[in-house]
């Protein structure tokens, strides 16, 4: 980081020889200034600086290129921008000084300045981003407007660069006048708000800046994406890890999963079906005060980055329910906030489940000479983690063989089988992909990114990876009938449930009404009145739908699998790997090397029906 104390052409020089030399200059600069650039971009976004905290200095250190110019020597960072806007310009073919400032504390309108006639189209597209704000707050409409002007000034400062010394470097001028409805009349800030504001603030200037660049300039930038910060700044990285250390310290699907399952169903099926033993859970390893205590301590309205401050406000408030739900096991309230956690049962999700149920049939259990193992089961994963490893030898999991779980499961990158689980050798491959092939290859790959977040999980992350999972197992012509009715009498149980059906009431539904046998009907019904009623299992074929949604209308496929995330958090994630600071996959799974699975992926794209991607 460079220290610059007051401006000579020495002092310049250094900066931008440092800039030609590196990717990257962070300088502090004469009265309190300070100065980042990435990759030598070809605009700068400057704010000078006053006394009073405006918020803009909030909102414009995210970006890959800005300066916050100090409260003295006002003609030393004349003579710094005159001589950055000569030497970018020349590489670039031009280049943008767009200074931000406040308008009076009344105004509802923001004054876009600057020489119309030379860049119509980045005004136009900066008014129009503008005036999209009716989303940020019910009863707030802001307009802009643009004054064609030549003067490089904000209202009543001097100008930052002269006319003929813009034309001399090459430079262009764009003042943005912004309205102060994110404070008050004391210079205090609504947060929530301003969080709110800055975000879409940001986002608008920087589609307008991308098009400059693209037209304007000769910098080969793909997406205004790439004009955020590439790299985070190290309170990003402390929240990321204490978030995740937050979420390792308790499994969450593991606690809220019975010990007694199997005593539970014994005395189920012993008493023709009427008498339910009570759950009983594990022990929690956690305070669920002290975890709170620990979450909201965190200091994530203190990141300005709005990517980042938007997937960890939301993480906190899942993590902020589910230590809730911990502590609400066998209760009512457990099952409210599982609908609110898992977002309820829609419309078409319930449709599809019904179709389903309509068009296919329990099929018979496959003969004894099929049925493999949890030994095999075990086995089977391990041959897959050996084509992992040869594309990355660093690649591990864990395989536990366990009495006391009644649902194969992968928690944080492990895989847990049942000890008595038993399967077909169809199933058998289908769910390798499903658990290992999408879990626990999601897991690793999160674990290669630089955040933390990538493997534990953004928030809602579980629709995606179970739409995935379960795509997997058709791709590989996995997906059986009795797979697909399950996922189907999961949604239906979960309405069931949701209406007030009891465990009886909602067995005999799956037997009675929707024909499914008195084993396949237990096993849905114990797992959605788990903790005192958990939706968790609609989302396996809510995810399908979202899933196939999605590559109708031309979703890639691979990129979904570079971590743990939900198809909301596509532009998130785009964002973030176009400012490199996200990776592609590193694990790539090993049914997508096959031309059936490519050709059963063309199917879907082309519309083939949820009902139609069994297995024959």
């Amino acid at each position: 980081m460079l220290h610059i104390s007051s401006f000579s052409e020495k002092s310049i020089e250094k900066i931008l020889t440092t800039l030609e030399e590196s990717s990257e200059v962070n300088c502090e600069l004469p009265g309190g200034g300070w100065m980042h650039i990435e990759n030598n971009l070809p605009y700068l976004i400057i704010y000078r600086q006053v006394n009073e905290d405006t918020g803009i200095k909030k909102m414009i250190n995210s970006g890959g290129a800005y300066l916050i110019i100090g409260e003295k020597d006002f003609q030393g960072y004349q003579k710094l921008l005159k001589t950055l806007s000569h030497k970018l310009s020349i590489k670039f073919g031009s280049y943008m000084l767009f200074e931000m400032y406040l308008s009076a504390l009344e105004s509802k309108n923001f004054y876009i300045k600057g020489p119309a006639q030379k860049i119509s189209t980045t005004l136009e597209i900066l008014k129009e981003e503008l005036t999209k704000s009716s989303g940020l707050s019910q009863g707030i409409s802001l307009s802009a407007e643009i004054k064609n002007v030549e003067n490089r000034q904000a209202e009543g400062n001097y100008p930052l660069i002269s006319i003929e010394d813009a034309k001399d470097s090459g430079a262009l001028w764009i003042g943005l006048e912004i309205p102060p409805i994110f404070r008050d009349k004391e210079y205090h800030l609504y947060p929530l708000f301003f969080r709110k504001f800055r975000d879409f603030l940001i986002n608008s200037v920087q589609k307008a800046v991308y098009d400059f660049i693209r037209v304007q300039t000769k910098n080969p930038i793909k997406s205004y994406y790439a004009l955020g910060r590439k790299s985070l700044k190290q309170k990003v990285f402390e929240i990321d890890k204490e978030l995740a250390d937050i979420e390792k310290s308790f499994q969450f699907l593991w606690l809220v999963s019975p010990v007694n399952i199997q005593n539970i169903k014994q005395t189920f099926f012993e008493s023709n079906y009427k008498k339910v033993l009570d759950y009983h859970y594990r022990l929690l390893p956690i305070d669920p005060d002290i975890l709170k205590r620990k979450l909201y301590n965190l200091k994530i309205e203190d990141i300005n980055d709005p990517a980042m401050s938007y997937i960890f406000h939301e993480k906190r408030e899942e993590l902020d329910q589910q230590i809730t739900m911990l502590n609400e096991r066998g209760s009512k309230n457990f099952f409210y906030n599982s609908i609110r956690l898992y977002k309820g049962i829609d419309n078409e999700i319930c449709q599809q489940a019904e179709l389903i149920l309509q068009d296919i049939s329990e099929k018979e259990k496959t003969e004894d000479n099929d049925i493999c193992d949890a030994t095999y089961f075990r086995d089977l994963a391990h041959q897959e983690f050996s084509y992992y490893k040869q594309q990355d030898k660093n690649f591990k999991c864990k395989v536990h063989l366990r009495d006391d779980v009644n649902i194969m499961m992968v928690s944080q990158g492990e895989l847990y089988i049942p000890s008595d689980y038993k399967m077909s050798a169809t199933e058998a491959e289908a769910l390798i992909q499903h658990e290992v092939g999408t879990h626990a290859l999601t897991f690793y790959n999160g674990q290669q990114q630089p955040l933390q977040q990538l493997s534990v999980g953004l928030a809602d992350y579980d629709t995606l990876q179970e739409g995935l999972a379960v795509m997997s197992e058709y791709l590989i012509g996995g997906l059986t009938a009795n797979r697909l009715r399950t996922l189907a009498g999961r949604v239906v149980a979960g309405k069931a449930l949701m209406d007030g059906g009891d465990f009886q009431q909602i067995f005999r539904l799956l037997t009675q009404e929707k024909d499914f046998s008195p084993e396949s009907a237990f096993n849905i019904t114990s797992r959605i009145m788990q903790g005192g009623g958990f939706i968790k299992d609609i989302i396996y074929l809510k995810g399908l739908v979202l899933l196939r949604n999605y590559l109708q209308n031309d979703g890639d496929y691979e990129p979904l699998l570079a971590g743990k995330f939900s198809l909301k958090h596509l532009e998130v994630v785009k964002e973030l790997t176009e400012r490199q600071v996200l990776h592609p996959p590193k694990l790539r799974p090993s049914y997508l090397t096959s031309n059936k699975a490519k050709e059963r992926l063309q199917l879907i794209r082309e519309g083939l029906p949820i009902s139609q991607m069994i297995n024959p």
